[in-house]
């Protein structure tokens, strides 16, 4: 044998890979180190293409704000085994501060980036799909800048790194507010700002729907044009973060509690893993 025990460890702590597959490596690369980090990323690049078709419904939110800059990423893997590990969460954390100095909103041109000096954003991922031998990803990403922010981080199981994620942009600083707006929208999961940002086709199809329910249920014709724009505004405020009941004073709306704050929402992102 033309290797030490120091060799395979060190080769371990280089790919991530077991330890079987590294005196394999080292064995077949006649104690070349070098020739041995290659081998066994062309033996676990090629069993990407293999995951390929596999999904990705565990993974973690990771976020955070640095100023007036704010940026979350979800990063996703096969099993919840995987989302608990060391390996993986230490890449969504290297890979959340290559996005906080890139600014990278786009996930295209993210992946495309360089988090090291000759590899990809792509490629890190590709490096730990091998060497973890699931199928990994990632889902979506978000930047907020300019302006001061919320966050909240929440996990639905006290084992698992956290599930949800939300960064909310204000047009002015208030004390807690921000938290408290993120922690209301994770539990909620407005879709919009406020009811201008709601598109006109969905308000149109809600329309449709309710018509053709209020039909259904035999409501008579002279009170449908009532009753249906009465469920538009119903789902208008359903899904729309302003006009809610605020979650931790349903008396009043998320509306009236920034107004109270001397603030306003000017953008918000909210993630959930696998949804």
């Amino acid at each position: 044998m033309n290797y030490s025990a120091a060799d395979v460890k060190r080769l371990r702590e280089t790919t991530a890979a077991g330890m079987l597959d590294c005196k394999k490596a080292l064995d077949e690369a006649e104690g070349d180190f070098d020739k041995a980090v290659d081998i066994i990323r062309v033996k676990g690049l090629k069993g990407i293409t293999k995951r390929e078709g596999r999904t990705t419904s565990n993974g973690l939110v990771v976020a955070k704000v640095q100023g007036n800059l704010g940026v979350m990423l979800e990063l996703n893997c096969e099993t919840d085994f995987v989302a608990k590990g060391d390996r993986f969460q230490a890449l969504a954390e290297e890979l959340l501060s290559h996005l906080a100095e890139s600014k990278n909103s786009d996930l295209d041109a993210f992946l495309a980036s360089e988090i090291t000096p000759g590899q990809t954003v792509q490629l890190a991922v590709e490096t730990a799909n091998a060497a973890l031998g699931e199928k990994i990803e990632i889902r979506r990403i978000a930047v907020l800048d300019g302006s001061p922010l919320g966050i909240y981080l929440h996990r639905t199981s006290p084992d698992l790194p956290p599930q949800v994620g939300v960064l909310v942009q204000l047009t002015k600083d208030a004390i807690d507010v921000g938290k408290d707006i993120a922690q209301h929208i994770a539990a909620f999961a407005p879709s919009y700002v406020n009811r201008e940002d709601v598109p006109a086709d969905l308000i149109e199809n809600e329309r449709r729907v309710a018509e053709e329910t209020a039909r259904n249920e035999g409501k008579p014709e002279a009170s449908l044009s009532k009753i249906v724009e009465g469920r538009i505004t119903g789902f208008v405020k359903e899904v729309s973060l302003i006009e809610q009941a605020f979650a931790k004073d349903a008396k009043k709306t998320v509306k009236q509690i920034l107004a109270e704050a001397d603030t306003a929402v000017k953008a918000f992102h909210r993630f959930r893993v696998g949804q």
